[in-house]
């Protein structure tokens, strides 16, 4: 079925228990549609992870949930598609979610809008490392939640559901980044915004020796991030001693 190592073994085995835990879960309105792409993606999601997952890892950065044009295409965290296709080297068949979004189509690799947010977090790291196997050999980057909410054609983030629908989604996804961090050992587990660090932190509360940081979204929706994202996160990784001057 696939020659993963046994680390990328066990990250799949544990996404395709997030997958089957939030499938099974439903959101009332304002949210129209909820898009899984650790479902209609998993093929392109599992060669991330098999590519990508071998071995402990120094960082695991840690996001908040899919962007529409990024992994809720193709199911690769950030998932900008030039840089998951050219970058990444990654690519495969992706289906369609249970109920399609008209506002929001799903078109795999052959998306034309551009996830501002990947292509400045990838783009930072292809910069700084070259090639994407120079950076995973520390490095691995993870979303939190694997679902994106919809109202409409607006994006909805978790933080904005209700309190009773956050408690069993945010209780799976907890569940999840505790066996990612268990099977991936790292040093420091560093969120990807504000949001996704203190989740990590609530996680990882009993997670003994591992440290916490952030930083800087890098979505278009943040002033500061439109004001050189990849500088300010470079220094407060070089300031937190993750990354060398």
């Amino acid at each position: 079925m696939t020659d993963a190592t046994p680390t990328a073994s066990a990250l799949i085995d544990a996404a395709r228990k997030l997958s089957d835990a939030v499938d099974a879960m439903r959101f009332a309105p304002p949210v129209t549609h909820v898009y899984n792409p650790l479902d209609y993606a998993w093929d392109v999601h599992r060669r991330y992870l098999e590519r990508f997952g071998a071995g402990r890892k120094r960082v695991v950065f840690v996001g908040m949930n899919p962007g529409p044009f990024g992994m809720a295409q193709i199911g690769v965290p950030f998932g900008e598609i030039a840089s998951a296709r050219d970058w990444l080297g990654l690519e495969g068949p992706v289906g369609q979610p249970r109920e399609t979004n008209p506002k929001r189509p799903v078109e795999g690799f052959a998306c034309s809008r551009s996830e501002v947010s990947g292509q400045r977090l990838w783009g930072l790291f292809r910069e700084r490392f070259g090639t994407a196997e120079a950076f995973f050999a520390e490095h691995f980057v993870a979303n939190y939640c694997p679902l994106a909410f919809f109202e409409g054609g607006r994006n909805l983030t978790p933080d904005r559901l209700p309190a009773a629908e956050q408690r069993p989604l945010l209780e799976a996804c907890d569940a999840h980044l505790r066996t990612l961090i268990t099977t991936l050992q790292p040093d420091w587990v560093i969120g990807i915004g504000n949001w996704a660090e203190k989740r990590a932190m609530e996680a990882l509360a009993d997670a003994g020796s591992v440290k916490f940081g952030r930083i800087l979204h890098p979505s278009p929706a943040s002033p500061a991030a439109n004001r050189g994202w990849a500088a300010a996160a470079t220094r407060q990784l070089v300031d937190m001693g993750i990354w060398p001057d």
